[in-house]
């Protein structure tokens, strides 16, 4: 991870000052790296050990980073990791073009491995991406939204750069179909369980543990699966005061509304979303080699249960 941040870091410089300046903003906020990490741990596994695993970690994560100044700037936020966002500091011009700019560098990279297969998988999830960003911004607002079409979006959106990493390991270490394809499905099932637990800490967390504002989603018009659930399982008054606020977008009722969530068993029935999307994943490594690299990629999908932020 230390070779990957090095080469985020060689490959973040610009001519232009602010491009430079807000990059290195976003990029030293931190985060949990899961996606490169993930790159890594399974071209560990597969025994790939050659250095395109570096500059494509690198990728993965920039093509990450260009997703949240554009989700920051979609989504009106002003907290992200404990700072304030790249837009609240910079302005939201700036951040959507240095966006721009994070995924036409992560182009220029990926093209240095000078695999057609590398360069498919990676063009095919970032549109998969931006389609799964707007069909988010069709849902918001809707309170009719049933968990068919939250899975939908969470595996566009979310779950699909978790699957290209883990593929772009198995392609790397020049993997049979089959196992790309478990590969895939472990990747695609991680990244699911990561943001149904994400929706979960809205209603369930701290947030100075967060590093970002508890109810940002409500505010937004985000029917995620807590609500959802609460929504089928309260009385009729008590969805009506989901509903509403999901409508209105607003947080006013954002003390009634997590209360409504705990009362009603929502949260666990979200974490059970969860628990069967981490044994998804957890089934599909038992077409990996044994090592301490699939161990890894064990302890990460039964980790990611007990995260609290």
């Amino acid at each position: 991870m230390h070779e990957v941040d090095r080469v985020i870091a060689a490959r973040l410089t610009s001519s232009v000052p602010l491009v430079a300046q807000i990059s290195q903003y976003i990029i030293a906020a931190g985060g949990k790296r899961l996606r490169p990490a993930l790159l890594l741990l399974v071209c560990g596994a597969l025994g790939y050990r050659g250095v395109h695993r570096f500059g494509l970690a690198a990728v993965v994560e920039l093509i990450h980073t260009a997703t949240l100044l554009h989700d920051d700037v979609v989504d009106a936020s002003t907290l992200r990791r404990g700072r304030a966002t790249a837009n609240e500091t910079f302005g939201n011009p700036a951040s959507v073009l240095v966006g721009d700019f994070l995924h036409t560098r992560s182009f220029q990279m990926m093209v240095e491995t000078g695999s057609m297969r590398v360069m498919e998988i990676l063009s095919e999830a970032t549109n998969v991406i931006a389609e799964g960003e707007v069909q988010q911004l069709m849902n918001m607002h809707d309170a009719s939204l049933d968990e068919e079409g939250y899975l939908r979006v969470i595996r566009s959106k979310t779950a699909k750069l978790f699957e290209a990493s883990a593929r772009l390991g198995a392609i790397l270490a020049g993997s049979p179909p089959e196992l790309e394809e478990a590969c895939a499905m472990y990747g695609q099932a991680l990244g699911t369980a990561f943001q149904i637990i994400d929706d979960v800490l809205d209603y369930d967390g701290n947030a100075s543990e967060m590093g970002k504002n508890l109810g940002d989603d409500l505010r937004e018009g985000k029917s995620t699966l807590p609500l959802i659930a609460a929504m089928q399982r309260g009385a009729a008054a008590q969805a009506a005061i989901i509903r509403e606020a999901i409508e209105q977008g607003s947080t006013e009722q954002l003390p009634a509304i997590i209360a409504i969530v705990r009362e009603t068993g929502a949260l666990e029935v979200t974490r059970a979303a969860a628990v069967s999307e981490a044994r998804r994943a957890i089934a599909a490594l038992q077409a990996f080699p044994d090592n301490e690299y699939t161990a890894g990629l064990l302890h990460l999908a039964s980790q990611l249960l007990d995260r609290r932020a």
